[in-house]
């Protein structure tokens, strides 16, 4: 839908379901999703700092105050899904961050994440992209281990543990929709690829904690509640549920026994790029996706070197 320029891009999505473009990278890379229950609200990721400002436009334009905001659930805390959690929550003066046990603290003295994150993509890139991480007041945040349930306005949703892409993953079960909140569990499906075959979808293996037998089994975990839809973080609904989990295991196959055939001395970082590249790009041209080799290659390019580097800590694990 097209929106007043003073609000980003949001869509809505039948059962009181809003994606909202956060604004990171580029126009539907990253979205948040709102939830509407009864007069009461609940954000699912967040996006960055500099998405907050949107996405309190969008829930004023629902009639909504921020007082009405229950929630703000991470699926997980690297920071284009939580990096504006503690600005957010600085808006939203009745609401509880929800979380993963393991990233509660990382919510709650966000330093260590500032670290991790620099030490990937650099402090100043950090940053410039995601400013100054705020903490979140210990007792405003609740964790949320496997099982745990929660309520909006008497609306139902259960937590799943989910790694594989991180440690510290949670899906979310929307009953009312019959849809998973996946974070990045069920992969990236970025709509510029889609072609008359449908989505198009890629897993992400990036650092820190690329586990891939783990992901296979908590895309397999997601897939036995037989969802309606996926609600992606990069980006938002997507159905085809069996065919798109099928077409991300047989990724993550794809890309583990490249990288071992990729190990070795000389610049294997160079090497596991050019096999991500391969196998992604491959597959665009398998699904019939409407780019050129160059627009698919420049928008999955940051996708690609991280994967990369995901592959390669991967592959110094002695257990992998």
């Amino acid at each position: 839908m097209t929106t007043p320029s003073a609000l980003p891009y949001f869509e809505d999505l039948g059962h009181g379901l809003t994606a909202i473009d956060t604004g990171f990278e580029r126009p539907l890379f990253d979205a948040s999703h709102l939830v509407v229950e009864g007069g009461r609200a609940a954000f699912v990721d967040v996006g960055t700092n500099y998405s907050v400002p949107g996405l309190l436009a969008v829930l004023a334009h629902k009639g909504l105050a921020p007082e009405a905001v229950d929630w703000v659930a991470l699926t997980h805390v690297h920071l284009d899904h939580a990096g504006g959690a503690g600005e957010i929550m600085r808006h939203l003066p009745r609401a509880r961050l929800l979380v993963h046990p393991r990233g509660a603290r990382h919510m709650i003295d966000p330093s260590a994440l500032m670290a991790g994150a620099s030490e990937v993509y650099g402090e100043d890139v950090v940053r410039a992209t995601y400013g100054e991480l705020v903490p979140v007041p210990r007792e405003r945040v609740v964790e949320a281990p496997e099982g745990f349930a929660f309520e909006l306005a008497g609306r139902a949703f259960h937590c799943l543990d989910t790694p594989g892409h991180a440690r510290h993953h949670i899906c979310i079960w929307d009953e009312a929709s019959r849809s998973w909140f996946t974070g990045d569990t069920f992969g990236l499906a970025y709509r510029e690829f889609r072609s008359p075959r449908g989505t198009f979808i890629i897993p992400t293996t990036t650092p820190v904690q690329f586990e891939p037998e783990a992901l296979k089994a908590s895309i397999d975990r997601l897939v036995a509640r037989q969802p309606e839809a996926m609600l992606l973080t990069h980006f938002t609904r997507v159905t085809e549920v069996e065919r798109l989990a099928a077409d991300l295991v047989a990724q993550l196959d794809a890309l583990t026994a490249m990288a071992r055939a990729a190990d070795g001395p000389g610049d294997r970082q160079r090497r596991l790029e050019e096999g991500v590249a391969e196998i992604f790009l491959g597959r665009a041209r398998e699904h019939g996706s409407p780019l050129t080799e160059a627009e698919a290659r420049r928008l999955l390019d940051l996708d690609i070197r991280l994967n990369a580097q995901g592959l390669g800590l991967w592959l110094a694990r002695p257990q992998r």
